[in-house]
């Protein structure tokens, strides 16, 4: 597909031909593991077995491609094993990675408790100071800068080209954990990245119906290989492929994103403004208000909007967890990026590895994955919540 078609179109036809044989619109699920092959070796198509290759992850792979600008796609079972395969293709004991502290708590348990064991080292810096971003890197022993902006769940914005810089260097790759605000609203490969890594399951899929994850590179190379090549290999030999229907879903949902990830930020923006008036709300995070620090960076680097979370802090930890079970439209539950509206206590929940540490989330965060619903709806929503919370807040609820 061209490169200069918009955003929307591609998003409906890259990798989505209508079937060759029937015409239907929308391309076949191909519900199967292996292939008929016409000779020894002889395959059609290039399909063999689907965990090297099949038709419906194909046409995924190439849809995600075309919106984030990279050269290659691959889909996995879960955002965390793509992380793991990028990780694994480009690592070697020994080597050490640099990440952004305000990260989600499964990438960290994932570089401490699996591959920590395995010979990687990593160090946590604050990844909106690039001083401090430099101090820590370790020309020679780092491979990797790994980064997550909006950041998950303090919505910390990072420079990603400052980063990219930092990394090549010194050697090293960058990966943008891009999850949050989605190709929709940023694309890392673009601002210099090398890698980016998605949970698929998030706002690429859309509707919180299916679990995926995906790793989208540049044409950077690395130890004698191409990032598409390592990656590759990984995703053959490794084996945590995305199945033919969750790709089916997935493409899907990549079709209305655009859509969608406006509407989520719409509504985002109008729900940080609200709690932003409110006498009992600590404070807000949202990149979308003037007022938050990285602001100016996020309209650089962001397109159409700045993403569907809000984070913010209540008086108490007390109150923040009476909270999160007081709404009735949000429901409370981990994940984001899904239609319906979400909230979620991450020091308890999607951020429970970092408790102990000196990463530990404040106990009185509450993230907010704000949906596509009517935002009045929402909005009272949060404020009969707050009202049946406010002997713990201190605020006076008008009779």
């Amino acid at each position: 597909m061209s490169t200069n078609q918009g955003f929307d179109t591609r998003a409906v036809h890259a990798g989505q031909e209508p079937d060759p044989l029937t015409g239907a619109v929308v391309p076949p699920v191909y519900q199967t593991s292996t292939f008929i092959q016409d000779g020894v070796n002889v395959l059609r198509n290039g399909h063999e077995y689907s965990r090297g290759s099949n038709p419906t992850r194909n046409g995924f792979e190439e849809q995600l491609a075309a919106l984030e600008n990279g050269e290659r796609a691959f889909a996995f079972a879960s955002g965390i094993a793509a992380e793991d395969a990028l990780l694994r293709a480009v690592l070697r004991p020994g080597d050490h990675v640099v990440i952004a502290s305000d990260s989600y708590g499964g990438t960290n348990r994932l570089l401490k408790d699996i591959l920590g064991p395995w010979g990687i080292t990593h160090t946590a810096v604050d990844a909106t100071d690039l001083a401090a971003v430099a101090t820590v890197v370790q020309p020679g022993s780092t491979a990797v800068l790994w980064l997550e902006t909006p950041s998950n769940p303090n919505l910390g914005i990072a420079d990603i080209p400052g980063w990219a810089r930092l990394a090549h260097d010194a050697g090293a790759l960058l990966v943008v954990d891009n999850t949050f605000a989605s190709p929709a609203l940023q694309r890392p490969l673009d601002l210099g990245a090398d890698a980016v890594a998605h949970s698929t399951t998030k706002y690429i899929g859309g509707h919180s119906d299916v679990l995926g994850g995906a790793v989208v590179v540049g044409g950077a190379s690395f130890r004698g290989k191409t990032l598409a090549e390592a990656v590759e290999f990984q995703q053959f030999a490794g084996g945590a492929v995305a199945g033919p229907q969750d790709c089916f879903l997935a493409a899907r949902g990549l079709k209305t994103l655009g859509l969608r990830v406006r509407q989520h930020s719409t509504n985002a923006l109008r729900v940080a403004q609200w709690l932003a008036r409110r006498e009992d709300v600590a404070r807000g995070n949202y990149p979308g208000l003037p007022s938050h620090p990285g602001h100016g960076l996020a309209k650089a680097q962001m397109h159409d909007g700045f993403g569907g979370v809000v984070s913010f802090r209540l008086p108490t930890g007390e109150a923040a967890k009476e909270f999160v079970t007081a709404t009735k439209l949000f429901g409370l539950s981990v994940s984001l990026g899904g239609v319906e509206s979400l909230i979620c206590l991450p020091t308890e929940m999607t951020h429970a590895p970092l408790k102990g540490t000196d990463r530990e989330i404040p106990a009185d965060l509450v993230r907010l994955s704000v949906g596509i619903e009517d935002v009045q709806d929402l909005i009272a929503d949060l404020d009969q919540a707050l009202a049946a919370v406010s002997h713990l807040t201190g605020h006076k609820v008008a009779a």
